[in-house]
């Protein structure tokens, strides 16, 4: 699996910044090669997108979710990947680190991780989320339940 660790600093409140993380359905706006999120339930994503030419899909779950400070996830069919984006109060700012897995599929993915490309797309990325997020001055909606092995705690 390629692996990636790369972080932002968003000048915006810990809890504004996590509660758009939570909003799955709006990252085509921020995440480059992301078409759709479905969110299926709490816990369960539906992910399509254009990766390297090709389009894939997966199922994700939910595994770790703790308000203001983490959302952990792990595919569940499909484009194997997990990851855990971590977000850390920095005053009226926010350090969000992300950290992702993914198994390239196929040569054209392999070649493209090779070259740093799935680096670069995250970096992108956390950039455009930290434009959105500073430019709207708020989050569109929240979600602060708590997850804890995949399960939703009451």
């Amino acid at each position: 699996m390629a692996h990636v660790s790369e972080e932002v600093r968003v000048d915006r409140p810990v809890s504004e910044v996590y509660n758009q993380w939570t909003q799955f359905e709006e990252f085509p706006k921020f995440m480059g090669g992301i078409e759709q999120v479905q969110q299926k339930d709490n816990t369960h994503l539906h992910w399509k997108a254009k990766i390297g030419g090709q389009t894939a899909e997966w199922g994700a779950e939910i595994t770790e979710q703790v308000p203001d400070q983490v959302i952990a996830w792990r595919a569940t069919q499909g484009a194997q990947n997990e990851g855990r984006v971590a977000f850390q109060s920095e005053g009226g700012a926010t350090r969000v680190r992300l950290e992702l897995d993914v198994e390239p599929q196929g040569a054209v993915q392999q070649m493209g991780d090779a070259m740093g490309m799935l680096k670069s797309q995250v970096r992108e990325d956390l950039d455009r989320f930290k434009q959105l997020i500073e430019s709207r001055g708020q989050a569109s909606g929240e979600w602060r339940g708590e997850v804890k092995d995949g399960e939703t705690q009451s």
